[in-house]
């Protein structure tokens, strides 16, 4: 399917994005995660207060241009497709989006969720003309070309920033470079970009998650070092038949899209070092590539909470699904500075005595208790571009709740 948001057929071309379909679709999406709260806090400066309390948003946060794109898309298919074909079954793979809530929508309207790289079981229950959707992370090259292979129509919303750095890849793959992938190897858009790095069949790449496992490669790089270990460290995060002795001699660095700028910016500073040490500054750029492939909704979101904890709050919520990377590095930030509680829904504040959140350390949620102290208290909110504005608007409803306070008396007054 072309960018354009069709749907291609060998003699026809369906386009989701007709005005008629799209009137319907953005009256059902604002219906389900609209908020005339959030809207109304924002033109007043992003901030609500009542009593001691008072809340303030970051300048940016919640649903992007990508995601919001993506929903529209998967909707539009859901509506064209129930009228035109109303017994063809619809797919997605994986989730649409990192947010659990929705994902659920998007199971309500009766759209099946199989895996974002479907099993032999699951490919082997697909026809010709069911409708698979690409999420907006994209997906692997291999299962493209079996879902194309089974003849399914499919409706790609892949962000047009994810876009921007698997043509990079593929650049590096043609020059015989090796991407360096600042990300996380299980991502399933990590996956679908080192599917990218090997998509002319000779391209090599190796994904990074931090600045020691960047500095371990780039000690490898100057120094040598021991491959079987290297490999072991690395195993899952690097391409078919990758020789650290043959493969880090030129390298390329690219992104997972919703990574932290600054860790970026620095991995790509220490790799640009080793090679200037290893091939003489006169000679890197023979051997060195990098291009700025960070999102950049999720460098406005992170911008925004970087101002707003210039002078901090007294605690910061974070609202979002637990595995969206963008969100999680939101709480990263805050943790940094001040209290934190990264929660995917307002449910998770159960009392003031208790909060339920989010623990990156160990993956799983935790209990804190006595999480919001009583007497004149500021508290920042923030939320990745997964999250819908409904989801933020829940959050301010159950923190003035917990204080006694009806957010629809303060609308009145």
């Amino acid at each position: 399917m072309s960018i354009d948001s069709s749907v291609t057929e060998p003699r026809k071309k369906i386009n989701l994005r007709r005005p008629d379909v799209m009137e319907a679709v953005q009256a059902q999406v604002l219906s389900h995660y609209r908020s005339e709260l959030v809207e109304n806090i924002r033109a007043n400066g992003g901030v609500l207060a009542a009593g001691d309390l008072t809340v303030k948003l970051a300048k940016e946060f919640g649903f992007c241009y990508g995601v919001e794109r993506a929903i529209d898309l998967a909707y539009a298919a859901r509506k064209y497709f129930s009228e035109v074909s109303p017994h063809t079954p619809i797919y997605m793979l994986g989730e649409i989006i990192h947010n659990p809530e929705v994902n659920d929508q998007i199971r309500n309207m009766g759209i099946q969720i199989i895996a974002h790289k479907p099993t032999d079981d699951e490919l082997a229950r697909l026809q010709k003309g069911d409708v698979v959707i690409i999420p907006a992370f994209g997906t692997e090259v291999g299962t493209r070309k079996k879902l194309e292979a089974i003849g399914c129509e499919m409706v790609d919303t892949t962000c047009g920033d994810v876009m921007s750095v698997w043509k990079r890849v593929r650049q590096y793959s043609k020059e015989n470079v090796t991407s360096i992938i600042h990300g996380k190897a299980k991502h399933e858009e990590t996956k679908a970009t080192t599917s990218q790095a090997r998509a002319y069949g000779s391209g090599h790449y190796l994904v990074v998650f931090n600045l020691a496992e960047t500095d371990y490669v780039c000690s490898y790089i100057l120094n040598g070092g021991d491959k079987n270990e290297f490999l072991k460290k690395f195993e899952g995060a690097y391409s078919a038949g990758f020789d650290p002795d043959l493969h880090l001699l030129a390298v390329g660095v690219a992104n997972q899209t919703t990574m932290l700028r600054g860790e970026t910016e620095e991995v790509q500073r220490r790799f640009k070092t080793a090679m200037q040490k290893k091939h003489g500054v006169e000679n890197a750029e023979k051997y060195f590539r990098f291009f700025d492939t960070i999102c950049g909704a999720t460098q406005d979101r992170q911008d925004a909470l970087e101002k707003m904890l210039v002078q901090p709050p007294d605690l910061l919520i974070v609202v979002g699904g637990y595995n969206s990377s963008n969100t999680s590095h939101l709480a990263e930030m805050g943790e940094a500075k001040l209290p934190t509680y990264f929660i995917k829904n307002a449910t998770k504040m159960e009392s003031a005595k208790l909060i339920i959140h989010y623990n990156q350390h160990i993956k799983a949620e935790e209990e804190t208790s006595n999480w919001l102290p009583e007497g004149k208290l500021t508290v920042g909110i923030t939320a990745g571009a997964s999250c819908p504005n409904n989801l933020i608007e829940d959050t301010i409803r159950r923190l003035f709740e917990l204080r006694g306070i009806s957010v629809q008396q303060l609308i009145k007054n």
